[in-house]
């Protein structure tokens, strides 16, 4: 298994989702149930690509990015607010993280690699990271279905 055989997979994951999000009407971003915020649960699914990239690809997460990670309070959903911007946010995470699996060798892809997740094999992260997204998507179709029910 390597870059070219996870790549489509991934690509479609991806496809799917940043479909999803680039149809949201801009006012849905602020609904929530609980503490999630649709516009946060974007954000923080192009954050964890960052994180996964860093932990187990070894590509650093550039510093404007470690920046923008770490402002704002927990629940401040404030700054989910742009469509624009989480899907220039998704993007830049995505192509981040293809280019990190792009350069890995090829046997560093079955290889584990401790994390503050505990270990896993690069390409047992991709995988976590397609459930990940996947299980996101569920939650903002749930959000958009009740939040306004609430």
């Amino acid at each position: 298994m390597s870059f070219l055989t996870v790549l489509p997979i991934w690509q479609a994951v991806q496809e799917r989702f940043h479909t999803m999000v680039k149809a949201l009407p801009e006012q849905n971003l602020s609904l929530q149930i609980g503490s999630a915020s649709i516009g946060s649960l974007i954000r923080h699914n192009a954050e964890v690509e960052y994180m996964f990239a860093d932990w187990f690809f070894g590509r650093k997460i550039p510093e404007e990015m470690k920046e923008a990670m770490t402002q704002g309070a927990e629940g401040d959903h404030t700054s989910f607010t742009r469509i624009t911007e989480l899907v220039d946010l998704l993007t830049a995470s995505n192509a981040h993280l293809t280019e990190a699996m792009r350069d890995l060798p090829e046997e560093a892809w079955h290889h584990s690699v401790e994390s503050s997740f505990g270990a896993s094999t690069p390409l047992e992260a991709i995988g976590r990271l397609m459930y990940h997204t996947g299980i996101h998507a569920g939650q903002i179709s749930l959000i958009q279905k009740n939040a306004g029910s609430q």
